[in-house]
């Protein structure tokens, strides 16, 4: 039973080699299509050439080349190998001597032709190969980057919620001996971690949500300023301690974005600058073009970050963002990572950069014209 079942399990594993399983028919049929079409591509060019140079010489290369190309496009050694057997047959058929006639005899040049198809399934079967081992690769990219959010998320949701829990049983253990005061003031600790979990959410989710290739993001045009507005408005209701400069071009500026993402990324940033840029005591929000592009930039003049940092400042979930100064509860890698990746969905760039006369500028640049 045990060799039988090993049997079953080595045959489906060849099945599966030569034809993936897990295909929707819409695979089968556009793998199907784009075969065909590498075979007439094929089969009219090495017409052409035979018409216009009166020799059959490059003909075998040709189908290889088309071979090549099914086996790169399609899934599985299935299409590859059809091809293969195809073009062998078509050059018998068609361009060998006696034409139009099956001739795999001595004068039919049978090392040849077997020399082709040999060439022709080893090439298919290694950049098949090739397309298996970039799947693995991206998968265990994929797996790594579910690692450190995991990871990253861990640490940003132990801190508040301890602070929380601490700060409400203070307040109910409590209750008769603190003052007013006291107690507004470990309130005012749970709104405050409360709020900052809620932002916390909405970036992963974020996350999650636009590295999932089945969704879309839906871009509008929107006045630039009046975003900048909404997202100052209610970065002001957290933090009113620290003032906001904003500039803004004196012609209405369109662009095209998810109003609510694009919010949501000067939001982080202008946090991140309480958070972390030890000695701000101002933030300028300002709002440009470059050629084609739509400018947004946040600074600040507090500590700067510091140059061994910098290049590493976008990588995933950020592992250096303990090394930043100011708050220490607050990791700033999942909200970076956000940005980034909500920068990146609509087809812009974000740099970071210190600035000559101190402190940090954050700027991600959007496209104007159409949506991209």
């Amino acid at each position: 039973m045990k060799q039988q079942s090993s049997l079953r399990k080595q045959l489906s594993s060849i099945r599966e080699l030569i034809l993936p399983g897990k295909q929707s028919l819409k695979q089968i049929f556009n793998n199907v299509i784009f075969t065909l079409l590498m075979l007439c591509a094929a089969f009219l060019l090495c017409t052409m050439l035979v018409d216009l140079a009166d020799s059959a010489t490059t003909v075998p290369l040709i189908f290889v080349l088309a071979v090549l190309l099914t086996a790169w496009r399609t899934d599985g050694y299935f299409y590859s190998f059809f091809s293969s057997l195809v073009s062998v047959f078509a050059i018998n058929f068609v361009f060998t001597y006696p034409y139009f006639a099956f001739n795999f005899t001595i004068t039919g040049y049978p090392v040849t032709f077997l020399t082709m198809f040999t060439v022709s399934v080893i090439v298919g079967m290694l950049t098949d190969q090739v397309k298996r081992q970039s799947r693995i690769k991206h998968e265990a990219e994929k797996e790594k980057m579910r690692a450190n959010l995991l990871r990253s998320v861990s640490h940003d949701l132990r801190t508040p919620l301890t602070s929380i829990i601490g700060s409400t049983a203070a307040v109910l253990e409590n209750y008769d001996r603190l003052s007013k005061d006291e107690k507004k003031e470990l309130i005012g600790h749970v709104r405050e971690d409360a709020q900052y979990l809620m932002r916390l959410v909405e970036n992963i989710l974020s996350i999650t949500r636009i590295r999932n290739n089945n969704v879309q993001i839906v871009k509008e045009s929107e006045a630039a300023e009046e975003i900048a507005a909404e997202a100052v408005q209610k970065f002001r209701k957290r933090f009113d301690r620290i003032p906001v400069r904003v500039n803004v071009p004196d012609e209405l500026l369109m662009v095209p974005m998810d109003a609510m993402l694009i919010e949501q990324v000067i939001i982080n940033l202008m946090e991140n600058v309480v958070l972390h840029a030890s000695g701000a005591t101002k933030i300028t929000l300002s709002i440009s073009t470059d050629n084609d592009m739509a400018v947004f930039s946040v600074e600040d003049d507090g500590c700067g970050i510091d140059e061994h940092i910098l290049p590493k400042l976008f990588e995933e979930m950020f592992p250096h963002a303990q090394e930043m100064q100011g708050d220490g509860r607050r990791n700033m890698g999942i909200g970076l990572s956000a940005c980034m990746s909500i920068v990146q969905a609509h087809n812009g760039t974000m740099i970071a950069e210190n600035m000559k006369t101190g402190g940090a500028k954050f700027s991600f640049m959007l496209p104007i014209g159409g949506n991209e």
